[in-house]
């Protein structure tokens, strides 16, 4: 999580904020959960009767925008195009379904007890300025056009609707456990796929932006892989990603990290590394899928550079 732990939650309650203020489910617990269980339960019920109508699957979308959660989910699926917004959104259900409400709204509680309270906010974020800055932006508006409903209003009830504020001390906890502050002297390079759902490409901007604040961006590479899927990387482009750092560290000088020699240098390493296990459990060969991406900004960036800010409890963000 490079964008840090504050901002990894503060995303996961903007978009269930969205979830539970435009979907229902007056129940629901976005902080401070008592039953993970039963918390949990009552989200995937909301979700699965959302995504039976167009109305639902058009409100599940704005939801998916203000967290950046990419419409790509099997890893060796083929993208979604641009504009198969249709498509988009059902991956972006699965992502729900199968792996971010779990942690939105269960998981969120085991972190709360560590932490000994809420430590995510959304007191004073302006939701509209967020979906302008979305990956997702085009989808939401088609998608809303289809099912006939104003995205204006649903923005205004957003902004009406009563907001959250921190435990300062759980702030506090996150902080350490971990917010960046871009103090590097060692090299460092990150690898992402593009369609990492748990941890969106995005939070390779938000790394990125402290280390240059804080002077150290000669020392940071970033890798992409085009593919569906968290850490979803074969063997072939794991290995070409490590050799580039022992490069590095053994010549003290960068080599080219550009998608081409990485792919040249992942399929120099054979077919017994360029692998990956299908959804039958199945390897099958894979060719290395490296590529020269620039992610969006982070939406709702915190980091150990950022400026003190006041809503009800004192914090810290961009």
């Amino acid at each position: 999580m490079l964008s840090g732990g504050v901002a990894t939650w503060n995303t996961a309650l903007d978009s269930a904020f969205a979830f539970k203020t435009l979907l229902g489910g007056s129940g629901l617990q976005l902080v401070n959960i008592t039953d993970p269980t039963a918390n949990l339960t009552l989200a995937e019920g909301i979700l699965g009767a959302a995504q039976k109508t167009p109305q639902g699957r058009a409100r599940l979308a704005l939801s998916s925008a203000l967290a950046d959660t990419p419409g790509w989910f099997f890893p060796l699926s083929p993208e979604p195009a641009a504009n198969d917004f249709a498509s988009q959104q059902v991956n972006q259900f699965i992502w729900a379904q199968m792996v971010d409400f779990p942690f939105a709204f269960a998981l969120r509680a085991e972190l709360e007890f560590r932490a000994q309270g809420n430590a995510s906010w959304n007191k004073g974020v302006n939701y509209r300025h967020q979906l302008e800055h979305s990956a997702s932006r085009n989808e939401v508006v088609a998608l809303y056009e289809q099912a006939g409903l104003s995205l204006d209003a649903d923005l205004e009830a957003l902004e009406d609707a009563v907001r959250i504020s921190p435990d300062r001390h759980a702030i506090e906890y996150l902080e350490k456990n971990i917010v960046y502050n871009g103090d590097i002297h060692i090299p460092v390079l990150t690898l992402h796929t593009t369609g990492d759902g748990l941890v969106v490409v995005e939070n390779e901007s938000a790394y990125r932006q402290v280390v240059r604040e804080d002077g150290n961006v000669e020392f940071l590479r970033r890798t992409f892989v085009a593919r569906a899927g968290h850490c979803a990387f074969t063997p072939a482009e794991t290995i070409a990603a490590v050799q580039t750092l022992l490069t590095r560290l053994e010549t003290g000088k960068w080599p080219d990290v550009g998608a081409s020699n990485l792919n040249t240098a992942a399929t120099a390493l054979g077919p017994f590394f360029n692998i990956f296990a299908n959804s039958q459990g199945t390897i099958v060969p894979v060719p290395p899928a490296f590529v020269d991406f620039r992610p969006r900004p982070y939406l709702r960036a915190f980091d150990g550079e950022a400026e003190e800010c006041e809503f009800d409890s004192p914090c810290r963000e961009h």
